[in-house]
């Protein structure tokens, strides 16, 4: 028994010690029965004495706050996707550009496993976890904070007093994963895909008390601030370019660096390494020891990360739109299997697309029991002539995603069925949009597509709805409040505050934010509805010509539209067909306005641009701007082309403009023209 605090101090540092070892390190120090016992008594005493509880203490990990949502968060420094190669020549390939870049191969790889879980950022300052992010667009994720604490290998302080960003990947260990989804079997409910669907789907808990019921780990695979991109203000450039210019000369490579990661108390991956880069034959080498033990490791793989080693390199080497030319992620070969098409079901996917799904005799490819593969669409199952009944090869390409790479013919019996092409949505019955690869059900009431319809419609570039998230679009749905976004303009306060966790604050302020939606500019609003093939800029010429009645027009007036083809104006025609009274009843809710536009006259004024490569600002800042300046912003080169304007690393876009003698302007150039020829980005 705990008799004073010195004592309590010391049991919960005693608690801390034998969790590091069991979870951490794999090496108990007691047995669960004597570790049971002192955690009882540390909560015990906490329960007595609640002025003096240790908010390290690892019963502390367990919240008590159940959210309604998810808060968005920023993160420090941008979290970048990774670049993908999928064979010995691919990676080849990317090493020689490595060297190319650098201009020789004196230098090194850092090699670590890829787990195959749901990525995160833990944000650390003055030693202490102060926020949690899931990686989101790379720059905007979920403060998921409270589920975070709750696993267990996730140290709420480490020794490292400087702002830090530990990122990792948030994984659950196969046989955790199957005594899971026998639960869930048991409780009637429904099961996970894989490991990975399983630990996204317990990370983003808003009962933080779930996420401590699955057996979660965090593996660290890298460090965003102070080594990344700086995106947020939380910190000033000053500030960044210091302890970064620490932090590469202090720690000169990144295996020091996730050295000192694990240092703090971090779980480290059961092998990684290093190479010259000289010595290819050595990553060849790690990446086939990888291949062979990777169903002996307790978690999921799906391939080896190579980074170029040297710190000092990574910021000359940069970046492309997308990810780090520093680091590769050199993916395992797909695991093949033979197996039966038993059936062939049709799923209405949240944006209506009608997507084939084979149902297969039970087979288990790399420890995981596929039962289900897609077939991508309608076109490919005619173009592989696959059937119900046909004997097929099935892969599960890096470790998740199912799919269907051959039909075996020669063992057809002749009792196989053909599949045929749905003619009207399975969940509604409404006539569907077939455009040959895409089938579409249009309907925009249709149960199948009606909450991400909300949600989509909700967003910034459309309704821009404060409020009205995933989680509020599907409690408003399950609770039969909404059914389209019609109904969206009919709730009232009252009706809101019977919903769980909604108070009166909340239930007005999102009838307040919906109001405030009445009069919006007519582009929002089409962009809203979500019709195929129409975004903001379709959006936008549309009701430069013909205004909010533009669904009273002909499908052939609206080939008058620059960059309006045969798929478009089949969709709008397809789409008013089902749609048109909502479209009207929508038009009298919400009363959207077609303001003239007014235009600042400059050298880009009724100039036709493209814009290519990344730029010192997003692309749709640039892209606002200039069409502010009179600029008609499109996403394909033509002919009728003025300017194309080029960030680093520019795509096809800008070979296709050089072939067709277009004005190439670098992004300097823009601002030269459009600033006081200082080029001023402010």
């Amino acid at each position: 028994m705990i008799r004073n605090h010195e004592e309590y101090k010391k049991a919960v540092e005693t608690l801390k010690k034998w969790a590091y070892y069991y979870y951490v390190l794999d090496n108990p120090l007691v047995t669960d029965e004597e570790y049971d016992k002192l955690y009882k008594e540390v909560e015990e005493y906490e329960k007595n004495h609640p002025d003096e509880v240790d908010k390290t203490s690892p019963t502390q990990r367990i919240g008590d706050v159940v959210l309604d949502e998810f808060k968005k968060a920023k993160h420090i420094t941008k979290m970048w996707s990774m670049e993908d190669v999928f064979d010995k020549n691919e990676f080849i390939d990317w090493v020689n550009r490595v060297k190319r870049a650098i201009g020789n191969d004196n230098f090194s790889f850092y090699i670590e496993p890829k787990f195959d879980g749901a990525s995160l950022n833990l944000v650390y300052k003055n030693g202490e976890l102060i926020r949690a992010e899931t990686r989101g667009d790379g720059e905007i994720g979920e403060d998921v904070t409270l589920n975070a604490k709750t696993i267990k290998t996730i140290p709420l302080t480490i020794k490292y007093k400087g702002l830090i960003e530990i990122r990792g990947e948030v994984v659950i260990k196969k046989q955790d994963f199957d005594k899971l989804n026998e639960e869930r079997i048991k409780k009637g409910e429904p099961t996970f895909a894989n490991p990975r669907n399983a630990a996204a789907g317990s990370l983003r808990q808003l009962d933080p008390k779930i996420t401590a019921n699955r057996p979660l780990l965090f593996y660290p695979w890298g460090v965003g601030y102070p080594i990344e991109v700086l995106i947020s203000d939380e910190v000033s450039k000053e500030e960044y370019e210091r302890d970064k210019k620490e932090f590469i000369e202090k720690f000169k490579t990144y295996k020091n660096i996730m050295d000192f990661v694990y240092s703090l108390g971090f779980k480290e991956p059961p092998k990684r390494g290093e190479c010259k880069a000289s010595d290819i034959e050595c990553v060849l080498k790690k990446y086939n020891e990888f291949v062979e033990i990777r169903d002996e490791i307790p978690v999921m793989l799906d391939g080896m990360v190579v980074k170029v080693n040297e710190l000092n390199l990574l910021e000359n080497l940069g970046y492309t739109a997308k990810y780090p030319r520093w680091m590769v992620a050199y993916k395992f070969p797909a695991i093949e299997k033979e197996t039966i098409i038993e059936d062939v079901i049709v799923q209405v996917g949240r944006t209506g697309v009608l997507t084939p799904v084979a149902i297969l005799k039970p087979i288990e490819i790399g420890g995981v029991i596929v039962e289900r593969a897609t077939l991508h669409n309608f076109d490919e199952i005619e173009r592989m002539d696959i059937r119900i009944g046909d004997r097929v090869i099935v892969i599960r390409s890096g470790d998740v995603i199912p799919k269907i790479t051959k039909v075996l013919y020669h063992k057809r019996t002749g009792n196989e069925k053909k599949i045929p092409r749905p003619t009207h949505c399975p969940v509604c019955g409404s006539e569907v949009l077939d455009e040959g690869a895409i089938i579409k059900c249009q309907n925009l009431s249709c149960p199948a597509r009606v909450v991400n319809t909300i949600i989509y419609a909700a967003s910034k570039n459309c309704l821009d709805i404060e409020g009205l998230g995933e989680s509020v679009a599907k409690l408003l749905y399950e609770k039969g409040l909404v059914k389209d976004i019609r109904d969206l303009f009919k709730l009232k306060v009252e009706d809101l505050e019977k919903l769980p966790l909604f108070a009166r604050k909340k239930a007005e302020n999102l009838v307040n934010a919906i109001s405030k939606v009445k009069g919006i500019e007519c582009w929002r609003f089409v962009n809203a509805l979500g019709i195929e093939h129409i975004g903001e800029v379709a959006s936008k010429k549309i009701c430069e010509k013909f205004g909010v009645e533009f669904y009273k027009h002909s499908p052939e007036e609206f080939y008058e539209l620059e960059g309006f083809g045969p798929e478009m104006v089949k969709s709008i025609a397809e789409y008013v067909k089902v749609n048109k009274d909502k479209i009207e009843e929508l038009i009298k809710l919400i009363e959207p306005t077609n303001p003239k536009k007014e235009v600042v006259n400059s050298p880009f004024t009724g100039k036709t641009v493209v814009l290519t490569g990344s730029m010192s600002k997003s692309r749709s800042e640039i892209k606002e701007m200039l069409e502010n300046l009179g600029a008609h912003v499109t996403n394909s080169v033509s002919k009728k082309t003025d300017y194309v304007i080029v960030g680093e690393d520019p795509g096809s876009k800008f070979e296709k403009a050089k072939k067709l003698g277009i004005t190439i302007l670098k992004e300097e150039d823009m601002w030269n023209m459009i600033g006081d020829g200082n080029g001023d980005k402010k």
